[in-house]
Parts: structure tokens; C-alpha cells; sequence
């Protein structure tokens, strides 16, 4: 509730990641607190007061609290500063948890041995003992002195077979990393919403009222087959620029928990379907309130001068691409053209006939295109319409150049100038207009782009690169592939930027407390074997590797290393009273078992809700919580 103040004082809001950092944090508040009272309790069982144990305790175990908070700390405050767009969703992040766990900090060294030293244990009074609670209680604790002399015998067992140990070790931390490619890599994990918008188009130079009608057929063949369709939205040239061609459906198959298949399924069965249907070319088939919005993953940029090279390149490469599985849905923005009268003027024949080249160009542009001359109110309705002076539709084509004529300089007899027709000063021929010519870097470019099936999005990326490295461009071409390739790099450059960072701090944290540059190294050596759980619970949850997981595993960081404090710690105090290293490690493991269990099951349950949570739009949180637990 502190960390709220914090909140609006940054300027701050309760949004997504504000909130997933607080529900995080629930977890990680009571770490310190576990620590601190958890010795205590130790000191309690040696013989001492209430009041002496929470003092011994809380000194003795201080420095080693004090250090894991602040290695936390180390690893959030650099997630919180990154830039790019994972900066910008995880500052509020980063901030809220650091705030969060200096809070529990704060309390763990103040209200926790506070209490402690005042608040009895229930037991001491004899009837927690006598009932059910108690006799289960005396069960858990009689197993976990058990697991204890367990462990006591694996530590003795590591500590013989160094070799063996370091070798095990070793291998499960490389067969780990080999699941990463099955494991596979996207920007930010896709979100089933219950929503999926299709684009399609029509052949160039369609009408509307034809497209409409192509939209109401693929409604209804879509309602037919699909029985989880709610609902769907259809239009015509709903966004600027896209011609009476262009059509576009919102459908809506209602939430995940009343339907049996998911919607990447119901998609790829809206694509089967649409390939069936004549007169139409698809563009788009995807996730509504996606992680890219309105863009595709594919996104291929081809930058030259000439367009009819771009063309060529562009189509050949689309049927390279084509080959790539589990691509989708490519289109090229050459292909949007418009049929179009490619009307050239012989210049030195007006210039003969006197003919003013601004006349030519104003009888097309006004006749063809269409000019607002006035406005015209209609008497029942009291609508007013735009009074257009335009050449009727069906007329509109080169054969009206012979009925069109422009004056000339050359007078009549009457004083009325002499009318030319358009068609003797012009050649006509048959052509297609770009809708918009695009420039990248002062050069005009087309682009490609593509849907991607499943969500290895990174093999995809990788298989388009290979075939990019190796197509023969001519000189003063070139490809740039960006779109999620691009932020997916960005981020993990600044996530992995962030991570190193991190570590950076925790070992000069680390290097302060303990006064060597050594037992750092030592408490460090679990970070890259924290890999090994992330990968194995990535791999059987079916998540990627994605902004959201790599979060998790630069929290990991922080998290893997307090364990760590707290055993090297205890060695540290144990090796100053002199007693022998063997028997040092062995006691500080039989000791720090407790709190280190204690710790790791609090955050796997803080996490749980999390990582089994079922609405929309969980899919986008989940890895996180995978990782971390």
C-alpha cells in the first residue's frame, strides 16, 4: 500500500504493468521478513528471551537481508531506465518493485523484530499444541528435520565428487540451452481476446457496391462454418487511401472460456476458407488488439530508384518468401495501383495549335476527377448535397478525348476561339497509378509484408534473412527488414544491456559487504543455473522467449542471487569462529534450508496466480510468471 504513495508521486497510474508489478511484489515483500523472523525464531530455540532473540537475530542476519534487498534493487532500477519501447512499458515496472522492496525492507528491520520481541508463539501457551493444528504442525516439522539430515548427507556426498557435481552441472546447464530454439522467440506473446479482423481486396478498379457485396459473401460463408462467430463488423474503404476495393471485417468470437478451440485455430480456419472464394485476394488474417497493433511481423523494405525494378524484385522475392513455413498472408504495396489513362501532350503540336498547357490540364482535372461547384438542398429532407460538375462514369475512358476540346488562341470569325479536341494534341494509353509512392532515405521503396502462423516468430525472421543474405540485388539496392524483427532485437539488446548492468551491481554489492572480490564470483556462479528452470518451464508451458520472459529471467537474477547471500554468508560467519570450511558449508546449508525454502515458495505462490490465470489477455503475462517460478 506504501508503494501506491510512490506511484503518484512519479506520476504514475494503476495500469497493466504498475499492477503486475505490485501483484509481483507480493511475493517478494515477504522475503525479508521470512529472514529476519525465521532467525529469531533460531535464536528462540537456543534458549534466549523474546526480546534477545529478536535483537541477536535480527543483527546477526542483517548485513545478509540488507544485501539481498539491494541486489533487487540493482537488477529493477536498470529495468526501469531502459530505452526503447521496452523502456517505455517496463518504467513504471522497474520503479514500482524497487519501491516496493525497499518498503519491506524498511518494515523487516523495525515492525518484524518489534513484534516478535512482544508476540509470544502461540505454543508457548499449550493449547496450539494440543490440537489438530499443533499435531500436523509436530508432523511438518518432524518431515522437514528428516529432509534436512537428507541434504545434510547430498552436501557431504557434492562435497567429495567435486568433479562429478561440477560435471552434472555443467550438463544440464548446455542440454538447457538447447531447448531455446524449440522454444522459439517473439516480441510480445499473442493474446487471445475473442477478436480477429480479416482484409481482403477486390480486383482493381472494383466498385464499392461490388466490394460490399463480396464482404456480405464472405460473412456468410464464414457464419456457416465457423459456429463461434458472435458477431461481424464489415466495411469498404474504412481507412484513408484504400480504395473502393478494399475491404475489412471485425469478427468477434466471444471470450476463451465459451469456446473449445482457440482462436489461432479458428484463424487458421478463416484462411482455408478464404482461399475457396473467388474475386478476392487476402491480405490480412490476424489478432484484433494484437501486441503489433494494425502491422504485420513481416516487414521488408525495398529501397531503389526505379519502380519497375522494385516491381521485379518485389514479386520475385514474394514467391521466395511464399516457401518460408509458417508465413502467412504476404502482400506487396507495389500491387496496390489503380487502373489509370496515361495521357502524354505533344507539346510542339499545342504549342502550334495555340493551345495554354493550363487549359489541357484543367479540362481533365475537372472532367475526370470531379469538381465541387455549389451545393444543392433537398426541400424534404433538408440534407445538403455537393453540386458536382463531372463526366459521367460509363464516359470516362479514352474515347472521351474525341468529345473533349480545349480553346486555342486562334479566333473565329464570330470572335469565339477555335476548339481543339483533346485527342489530336495527346497520346492515350492504358496504365496503372500508385496509390502513394513511398521514399525511405531519398529513395523510393515498396514494401513487403506477412503474417506469421504459431509464434516462432524468431525462425521465421531468421529463415527471411538467410533468403535476403543470399538474393542478388543490383547495384544501388537494398533490403532492410524491420517491423517486429526490429523491436524484438531492439528490446532483447536492451534487455541484455539491463541484465549486465544488473550484475554489475550485485557484485559490487556483494564486494562491499563481504570485503572480497572473490565470494562475489562464488554466490554468482547461480545465475547462468538459473537458466536451467527457465527453459525447462518456457519449454513445458508452451511460452517463448518474449519481452515478458525476459524480464522475468532479469528478475531471476536478483532473486537467484539472495539465496546464494544468505549460505555465503553463514560460511562467512562460521569460517571467522574458526570453525573448519567442510563443516562450515555443511552448517550453513542445514540452517539456511528452512529460510531459503520458505522464501522460494512464498514467490512460487505469489507467482501462481499468475501463471494459471485463464482471462483474456493472460497469455501476454504468463511467461513471466513461468520464468520466475
Amino acid at each position: 500500500i506504501g508503494t501506491l504513495f510512490a506511484i503518484y508521486i512519479c506520476g504514475f497510474t494503476l495500469n497493466m504493468m504498475s499492477l503486475l508489478a505490485l501483484s509481483l511484489s507480493i511475493g517478494l515483500l515477504i522475503d525479508d521478513a521470512i529472514v529476519v523472523r525465521e532467525n529469531i525464531v533460531r535464536h528462540l530455540h537456543m534458549g534466549k528471551d523474546h526480546y534477545t532473540a529478536a535483537m541477536d537475530g535480527t543483527n546477526e542476519i542483517g548485513l545478509a537481508v540488507l544485501s539481498t534487498t539491494l541486489t533487487l534493487v540493482a537488477v529493477f532500477l536498470p529495468v526501469g531506465f531502459m530505452q526503447g519501447i521496452i523502456g517505455k512499458f517496463f518504467l513504471q515496472f522497474g520503479i514500482t518493485v524497487t519501491v516496493a522492496v525497499l518498503i519491506s525492507l524498511f518494515v523487516s528491520f523495525t515492525l518484524d523484530p518489534m513484534l516478535s520481541s512482544i508476540w509470544h508463539e502461540p505454543k508457548d501457551g499449550d493449547w496450539l499444541a494440543k490440537s489438530w493444528i499443533g499435531r500436523g504442525l509436530d508432523k511438518f516439522e518432524a518431515w522437514f528435520e528428516r529432509l534436512i539430515i537428507w541434504y545434510e548427507k547430498l552436501i557431504r556426498w557434492s562435497l567429495r565428487k567435486r568433479k562429478t557435481t561440477l560435471m552434472v552441472a555443467a550438463i544440464i546447464l548446455i542440454g538447457s540451452f538447447m531447448l531455446v530454439p524449440i522454444i522459439g522467440g517473439e516480441f510480445i506473446p499473442q493474446s487471445d481476446k475473442g477478436q480477429y479482423s480479416v482484409d481482403f481486396k477486390t480486383s482493381v478498379g472494383s466498385n464499392v457496391n461490388y466490394t460490399a457485396n463480396k464482404v456480405n459473401q464472405v460473412s456468410e460463408i464464414l457464419r456457416q462454418n465457423i459456429p463461434e462467430i458472435a458477431s461481424i463488423t464489415g466495411g469498404v474503404n474504412k481507412n484513408f487511401g484504400d480504395g473502393s476495393n478494399n475491404a475489412s471485417l471485425s469478427i468477434d468470437i466471444g471470450g476463451k472460456t465459451t469456446r473449445k478451440r482457440s482462436i489461432n485455430e479458428i484463424i487458421n480456419q478463416t484462411r482455408s476458407l478464404l482461399s475457396k472464394i473467388g474475386g478476392i485476394q487476402v491480405l490480412n488474417v490476424m489478432l484484433l488488439g494484437g501486441p503489433g497493433g494494425d502491422q504485420k511481423p513481416i516487414n521488408i523494405d525495398i529501397k531503389g530508384a526505379n519502380s519497375d525494378t522494385l516491381k521485379r524484385i518485389s514479386d520475385d522475392l514474394m514467391i521466395k518468401l511464399a516457401h518460408v513455413p509458417n508465413t502467412a498472408d504476404l502482400q506487396s504495396s507495389f500491387q496496390d495501383a489503380n487502373p489509370a489513362f496515361d495521357i502524354k501532350l505533344d507539346r510542339e503540336k499545342a504549342s502550334n495549335l495555340g493551345v495554354n498547357l493550363a487549359d489541357v490540364g484543367g479540362t481533365l482535372n475537372i472532367l475526370f476527377a470531379g469538381n465541387k461547384v455549389g451545393t444543392w438542398e433537398d426541400t424534404n429532407s433538408g440534407e445538403n448535397y455537393d453540386v458536382m460538375v463531372q463526366i459521367p462514369e460509363s464516359l470516362r475512358n479514352i474515347d472521351a478525348l474525341d468529345m473533349l476540346k480545349v480553346p486555342s488562341k486562334t479566333m473565329q470569325q464570330n470572335n469565339s476561339p477555335i476548339m481543339i479536341p483533346l485527342s489530336s494534341i495527346t497520346h492515350s494509353t492504358k496504365g496503372e497509378a500508385p496509390r502513394e509512392i513511398d521514399h525511405i532515405d531519398l529513395q523510393r521503396k515498396v514494401t513487403i509484408t506477412g503474417n506469421i502462423v504459431g509464434n516462432n516468430n524468431q525462425a521465421v525472421f531468421a529463415s527471411v534473412q538467410t533468403i535476403l543474405d543470399n538474393y542478388q540485388l543490383p547495384s544501388g539496392y537494398s533490403f532492410v527488414q524491420s517491423g517486429s524483427k526490429e523491436d524484438m532485437e531492439e528490446s532483447f539488446g536492451y534487455a541484455i544491456s539491463a541484465l549486465l548492468i544488473g550484475v554489475a551491481f550485485i557484485y559490487l554489492i556483494l564486494t562491499a559487504q563481504f570485503r572480497s572480490f572473490v565470494l562475489p564470483i562464488v554466490i554468482m556462479i547461480a545465475l547462468p543455473l538459473s537458466f536451467v528452470g527457465v527453459f525447462i518451464a518456457l519449454f513445458l508451458s508452451g511460452t517463448t522467449l518474449n519481452m515478458f520472459s525476459i524480464i522475468g529471467i532479469v528478475m531471476l537474477m536478483g532473486l537467484a542471487t539472495k539465496n546464494g547471500i544468505l549460505l555465503v554468508d553463514f560460511i562467512h560467519q562460521r569460517l571467522k569462529d574458526e570453525i573448519p570450511l567442510i563443516e562450515a558449508i555443511v552448517e550453513a546449508g542445514k540452517t539456511r534450508l528452512r529460510p531459503i525454502i520458505m522464501t522460494s515458495t512464498a514467490m512460487i505462490f505469489g507467482m501462481l496466480p499468475l501463471a494459471l490465470s485463464f482471462g483474456d489477455g493472460s497469455e501476454t503475462r504468463k511467461p513471466m510468471a513461468f520464468a520466475i517460478i
